[in-house]
């Protein structure tokens, strides 16, 4: 009993002197006032429109990331999935999220500022603007959006241009 009590106890030592070292590197904390929030393009997989800044994290590699996207009345997003989960909540305006893998307005659900959704990994889903709308996303890195059509992404159509 002694034995196991032993292991026990290094075992937990050892877990939290790893926890302990991954401390070290956590970045600083964010605070951002909007005047501070750095607007521009989103990335091409998304239609032309949008404006897009990053909260925190980086999108681009492995962890958490937080990022807000502007997009006028009647931009859409077609139907598409993530590989992990995504959140997503309404700062401004009215947005409206469907599921399934055609774009059915008739089935989508408004959300008004305040509204949540958790869009569990690999959901197929998509999206419309009905008001000038602001959505903050938070997930997992790197990001990745893949588009259930493929002729509806439109990165592969700026490639082609």
């Amino acid at each position: 009993m002694k034995k196991i009590i032993a292991c026990v106890a290094i075992g937990l030592m050892s877990w939290v002197g790893v926890v302990a070292a991954d401390q070290t590197n956590i970045p600083s904390h964010v605070m951002l006032t909007p005047s501070a929030m750095k607007w521009g393009a989103p990335p091409p997989v998304f239609p032309k429109g949008a404006s897009f800044t990053v909260l925190s994290g980086d999108p681009s590699k492995a962890g958490i990331f937080v990022i807000r996207l502007k997009m006028p009345a009647g931009y859409k997003i077609m139907p598409h999935w993530h590989p992990t989960d995504e959140h997503v909540t309404v700062i401004s305006g009215t947005f409206s999220l469907g599921m399934g893998e055609k774009f059915n307005q008739s089935m989508m659900k408004k959300l008004p500022v305040g509204g949540y959704a958790r869009l569990p990994a690999e959901m197929r889903h998509y999206a419309m603007a009905v008001t000038p709308v602001t959505v903050q996303v938070e997930a997992m890195g790197p990001f990745a959006l893949t588009y259930v059509n493929p002729a509806d992404d439109p990165s592969k159509h700026a490639a082609n241009k």
